[in-house]
């Protein structure tokens, strides 16, 4: 995917006439939804947190001369983390709001 943020969001492409997305609808006939999509953000983040801290690493030993590239690399996984944790705090907000609703 590259950068946790150019493979986060994606659009989907909406069904063509004739086309049947089967019973489980069109992510979960094609074996994605919301989990795949989840465990694929979360790799990408990985990726890129582990790509943030070679870059770090290379410039401190000497082998990376080009500085704006590792600060590159540090923001875009700075936001990236950021988001998650948005998204994670989001996700517990909507959960407890959920169980406090009276039955």
């Amino acid at each position: 995917m590259g950068a946790f943020g150019a493979g986060v969001i994606r659009p989907e492409t909406p069904l063509q006439s004739g086309q049947s997305s089967g019973p489980l609808g069109p992510q979960e006939a094609r074996g994605g939804g919301f989990g795949a999509r989840i465990a694929e953000a979360v790799d990408d983040l990985a990726s890129a947190q582990s790509k943030a801290a070679e870059s770090a690493k290379a410039f401190e030993l000497g082998r990376e001369t080009d500085l704006a590239s590792v600060m590159i690399d540090q923001q875009i996984s700075s936001l990236g983390f950021q988001f998650a944790l948005n998204v994670r705090n989001k996700a517990l907000g909507a959960y407890r709001d959920i169980m406090n609703m009276p039955v």
